[in-house]
């Protein structure tokens, strides 16, 4: 079992790496609001990055916005991905870092093999595929050596996802052989936009895709074994009647993170593995145009340099205001919403799924506010809280785990509802 308590060496059970970031400053307050959800009662926490003055005026944002003055004597570290001394001084003093430093394909690396050589355990909110399967490649084995759990993609990216597979799959009484999942966003009057630096990762990663292949080829696996009917791919932009709109294949890292869950769900527990599709609304035909031809533009300047140097320049522009440098408002993030929907089909008990189609339909929601700065502080902090809480419930080694591989004998479903990411079978 891993370690989760603190010492005198090792004082704090979190530390908030980036916490002067733009996703940093609302994972601060969602830890300032949760602290007495930690180990009895107490959570012992700090914040951390490169400027000192920066940390403090965030603690002092948070100190007004939650009314806790007492926020303000949070101790702070300074430490930069720059200076592996000051990462490896940092990582010492944690049980658990929550790092929220991006584009991780840039800065994330220095992170965990920070974490993972000073005992640290590292909860990322990454939705780059191509780190996360790096980091799996590089480090699990070191990890494990080392009792050290590094969780990536703790966020929005892609803890509903992953749990919400997991959850329909133990909702569902028999086998479980497909699940088609279907994302949608609500705002209000004022709309949404997200800060540009996912816009930054989606850049660089569709820049450089062709190496994610390279990078999965080292790790040799056989494909998963189908179970009962193969699930069949939708096109690439259609009309789904499940949510009555325009739809298309969704292009982050859920998909991958699903996949390797279900494999290791498969090597570890022998569990027959779901096979899984994702899309997302865009609404209706005045969206499809925007985004084919924002689509269009986004595939041909992503391909070559001074493309990219301008795609990063203005997000707005060419993401049609969906990404600003600015970020959302307050508001803005007030009045979003989130909701999966998850369409399941499998086997009831006594039914062998090799012979026939599916017999039974099972249909849950994900739901829950904004995704980005709402949602995904709440997913980081209570994924480090069950850690911190429930330490006989994870696996019994370290490594590199996908969410619902590290979470799946938990009650995380069950703190997030509680929190406002909503689990429910329809």
């Amino acid at each position: 079992m891993a370690r989760v308590e603190t010492s005198s060496s090792r004082p704090y059970h979190l530390i908030i790496f980036g916490a002067s970031g733009f996703t940093g400053q609302f994972v601060v307050e969602e830890v300032a609001r949760v602290a007495s959800e930690g180990p009895n009662g107490n959570l012992k926490w700090a914040v951390a990055g490169r400027s000192k003055q920066k940390l403090e005026k965030v603690l002092e944002q948070a100190a007004a916005e939650l009314s806790k003055p007492e926020l303000r004597s949070v101790d702070v570290i300074v430490a930069d991905v720059g200076e592996p001394g000051s990462l490896a001084a940092m990582c010492k003093q944690a049980v658990i870092v929550l790092n929220c430093v991006g584009p991780y394909r840039f800065f994330g690396e220095q992170m965990v093999k920070a974490c993972v050589e000073n005992g640290a355990h590292h909860i990322d909110i990454s939705g780059e595929p191509q780190f996360l399967e790096g980091m799996q490649l590089n480090y699990d084995s070191q990890a494990a050596e080392q009792g050290v759990y590094v969780i990536g993609s703790c966020g929005f990216d892609s803890i509903p996802a992953d749990m919400g597979v997991l959850f329909t799959r133990d909702q569902f009484k028999g086998t479980l052989s497909t699940v088609e999942s279907f994302l949608t966003f609500g705002a209000g009057e004022d709309g949404g936009c997200l800060h540009d630096g996912t816009w930054q990762s989606a850049v660089h990663g569709f820049s450089e895709g062709h190496e994610l292949q390279t990078l999965r080829r080292k790790f040799n696996h056989k494909p998963l074994p189908t179970v009962g009917s193969k699930i069949k791919r939708r096109g690439n932009l259609f009309f789904s009647n499940e949510v009555q709109q325009y739809s298309v294949p969704f292009l982050g890292s859920d998909p991958s993170v699903v996949k390797r869950t279900q494999r290791f769900l498969l090597e570890e527990h022998h569990d027959k593995p779901v096979q899984y599709g994702a899309y997302v609304g865009i609404g209706g035909i005045g969206n499809v145009f925007k985004l084919l031809f924002g689509g269009l533009i986004f595939w041909l300047f992503v391909k070559f340099s001074l493309g990219r140097k301008l795609l990063l320049k203005y997000p707005e522009f060419f993401s049609f205001g969906v990404f600003s440098m600015d970020g959302p408002t307050r508001k803005q993030m007030k009045d979003s919403t989130f909701q999966f929907e998850f369409f399941g089909e499998g086997y009831t008990e006594g039914q062998d799924p090799s012979q026939g189609k599916p017999n039974a339909k099972i249909r849950t929601l994900v739901k829950g506010p904004e995704c980005a700065y709402v949602a995904t502080p709440i997913a980081m902090v209570q994924s480090a809280l069950t850690m911190l809480n429930e330490p006989t419930a994870l696996p019994k080694k370290g490594g590199v785990y996908t969410p619902a591989a590290l979470f799946a004998k938990t009650t995380l479903t069950d703190r997030l509802h509680k929190h406002g990411i909503e689990f429910t079978v329809l």
